[in-house]
């Protein structure tokens, strides 16, 4: 094997491979051989065609797969041998090959640059540690008691008031006409639940049973339904019945109906709960400022296949957000050469981000293990109850799939690595501190961008800023396109 390189700028490596014939014929005869072991054609005993009738029978097929064989290994000899590590699969394309002549190839690739090592004791975070909350306890179990409210007919007769629920018969209609979905008959409605069009449920207020109403109400300008958007309509309405509601008590009964045997253990679960809540918050929190610190370290050179991948999955998933925004008649605040742009900022950030971890995690040592990977399976497998089964063996059968279940993991890793190294300062606070702070933060970082609000679609697109884009291991074989 002869290797040459034509090209190196950056990044960027091309070379010139050629296998001599004489290589290429001893794996086809050698391929042919093996063939012959067990081959059947007409007028020979298994296993005693000749090869020279099995080289006209399957000589094309056999040389098509010793080309891709031969193609694959070497270009990976090649690359090792020049020390390369690709950052994304290879570009292989031959450039003459016949029969009885050597076969030369190219190959395209970028590689991995060079990252230097952190020093990750003069990283300086902040994490949050919440502390508990007796407060907070009470509101969710407040919440809860009142998500398990009931009601009954009123004992005294009395107008209706907030927080009643009232059985109405109604009837919608727009410039004198009815319009589809706006009729129902036996309604139940919880005064002051804010579940109909705003406004609707306040003239409500105040009235008798049996009491017959019109109620004329605008539909919101971004109303799903485009040909009521906007619109004035009347509903007439016979309020039939008024219940008052009643809160559950916060009793063992209140736990029982949750599934739990008494009410310390509900108290138990919630806390236990919004801990978990709590934590994960802070850990996003510290992340978020650890990969801001890690920044500064981010000064390579950034392969520009992957940032162009990178850029090209943010900007599908905009596209098909702003279907959306502009179905709901609101207009971008930027340019599309502006939000290419951005876009293309934070392209470049996940891929150097992504770049970094991943050497982090390669001199390191750091490994997803196998029962990491099948609990994040599981967990998978859980949403679609009934399909378990079949989710596990989507997973065992993709490998980009699986791609996507460890590559978060081995980032986490990585992540928890640079903590217990990095100088973390622990802050004690309360929930309502924590939010504070977490308000403050937002703000800041509005005001860091120096950029106009950015809509919906946008929002969407960009709403995972601080996750880096996960290093895109290149295949170890490429089919082998033969040029015409």
């Amino acid at each position: 094997m002869q290797v040459k390189e034509t090209k190196s700028e950056g990044l960027s490596r091309e070379f010139s491979i050629s296998l001599p014939a004489s290589e290429i014929e001893e794996k086809i005869s050698h391929r042919l051989k093996e063939i012959s072991k067990t081959a059947q054609l007409p007028g020979f005993r298994p296993g005693k065609v000749p090869v020279s009738m099995l080289r006209k029978r399957y000589g094309p097929s056999v040389m098509g797969e010793i080309l891709e064989k031969a193609v694959g290994d070497t270009s990976q000899q090649a690359l090792a041998e020049k020390d390369i590590r690709p950052a994304m699969q290879p570009e292989i394309e031959i450039t003459s090959f016949e029969d009885g002549k050597d076969l030369e190839y190219t190959i395209k690739v970028e590689c991995l640059p060079e990252i230097k090592p952190v020093d990750f004791s003069k990283i300086s975070v902040e994490r949050l540690v919440p502390s508990s909350d007796e407060k907070e306890l009470q509101n969710a179990l407040q919440n809860i008691a009142d998500s398990n409210k009931t009601s009954a007919p009123l004992k005294k007769k009395r107008k209706s008031k907030s927080g009643d629920v009232v059985m109405i018969d109604f009837v919608g209609s727009v410039e004198g006409e009815e319009f589809p979905g706006g009729k129902a008959d036996g309604y139940e409605l919880e005064l002051g639940s804010n579940s109909f069009i705003p406004g609707f449920e306040d003239q409500l207020i105040g009235k008798d049973a049996e009491e017959k109403v019109d109620v004329t109400v605008n539909f919101p300008e971004e109303y799903g339904a485009a040909e009521l958007a906007g619109k004035e309509a009347v509903f007439k309405v016979t309020v039939n019945e008024i219940k008052e509601t009643t809160a559950a008590e916060i009793d063992d009964e209140l736990a029982k109906k949750l599934g739990l045997e008494s009410l310390e253990k509900l108290k138990e679960t919630i806390t236990e709960e919004q801990g978990r809540e709590l934590k994960n918050m802070s850990r996003t929190r510290t992340k978020r400022f650890l990969l801001d610190a890690l920044t500064d370290y981010c000064d390579f050179e950034v392969p520009k296949k992957l940032t162009e991948s990178e850029f090209d999955s943010i900007w599908a998933q905009y596209e098909e957000q702003k279907k959306s925004v502009e179905a709901n008649g609101e207009d971008e605040d930027l340019s599309e050469d502006e939000q290419r742009a951005e876009f293309q900022e934070i392209a470049v950030r996940r891929v150097s981000l992504g770049l970094l971890l991943s050497e982090i995690g390669r001199l390191n040592n750091i490994q997803v293990s196998q029962d990491d990977v099948t609990r994040a399976i599981m967990q998978q497998a859980q949403q679609h109850q009934g399909q378990e089964q079949a989710v596990m063996e989507f997973y065992k059968k993709n490998p980009e799939a699986m791609q996507q279940i460890t590559a978060p993991l081995y980032e986490e890793k990585v992540v928890d690595f640079i903590i217990e190294l990095a100088n973390v300062t622990d802050k004690k606070v309360t929930v309502e501190e924590m939010m504070k702070v977490f308000e403050t933060d937002n703000e800041e970082a509005e005001k860091k961008s120096k950029k106009p609000k950015k809509k919906a679609a946008a929002k969407k697109a960009n709403n995972k800023d601080d996750k880096p884009a996960a290093k895109k291991k290149a295949p170890a074989k490429k089919k082998a396109e033969k040029k015409d």
